[in-house]
């Protein structure tokens, strides 16, 4: 159960209309964040701040994610790739979101990394009921084996562009919500060869780490 101090932050990001779509909002209210930081950095967990998590990556700031996660729309029944998975807050909150139906792949270059976020979902029944599956690897490089992803999100910044690989393992109709250099960046599959792009600007991220 959600701590009085989280359900307030989530409070904070629908008052300041960062959160709004009622199924994500739930998940922001369900999954507390306190449960995917380090134990020393407890204290600030529910500080609208990103907080260092080892190996240079962070979990990012709680606004940035509602941010993208209303870009990105998931919906029930959804299948999921995460990359720079990290913590394992947002593959948390995927998770919820998607249900028994839907499937999240986690992916993390960072065996460390891969690992700790995998302990944080598994306080979770998201692993044991199948939904989320974590893997180490080159997320630059998606998941083929998993794909096609009606979504697709990263919480580490490409440099330049999106991953051409991405795209091409994305479904018609899904989406990408990545940052790119100081941006996030929504893209649109709107056919097999044609895609629209959106960009939003003035946000940081740690950079995407690649083999």
């Amino acid at each position: 159960m959600a701590s009085k101090e989280h359900l307030a932050l989530v409070q904070s990001l629908i008052k300041d209309g960062y959160l709004h779509t009622s199924h994500i909002v739930e998940a922001f209210r369900t999954i507390d964040r306190v449960h995917f930081v380090p134990d020393a950095l407890k204290n600030g967990a529910y500080v609208n701040a990103p907080l260092p998590i080892g190996h240079g990556q962070t979990i990012s700031q709680p606004l940035t994610v509602a941010f993208m996660f209303e870009l990105l729309q998931p919906e029930s029944g959804h299948r999921v790739l995460d990359v720079g998975a990290g913590s394992g807050w947002t593959t948390a909150l995927l998770a919820h979101i998607v249900g028994v139906k839907g499937k999240v792949l986690a992916v993390e270059r960072v065996q460390e990394l891969a690992e700790f976020g995998k302990i944080n979902v598994a306080k979770f029944d998201f692993i044991d009921k199948g939904i989320v599956e974590f893997l180490c690897a080159d997320g630059s490089r998606g998941y083929p084996a998993g794909a096609p992803y009606d979504r697709i999100l990263a919480g580490a910044a490409a440099f330049g562009q999106i991953p051409q690989a991405w795209k091409e393992q994305l479904a018609v109709g899904g989406r990408i919500v990545a940052p790119v250099d100081m941006s996030i960046v929504l893209i649109e599959r709107n056919s097999d060869r044609t895609f629209t792009e959106k960009d939003y600007f003035g946000f940081s991220f740690v950079p995407l780490i690649r083999e």
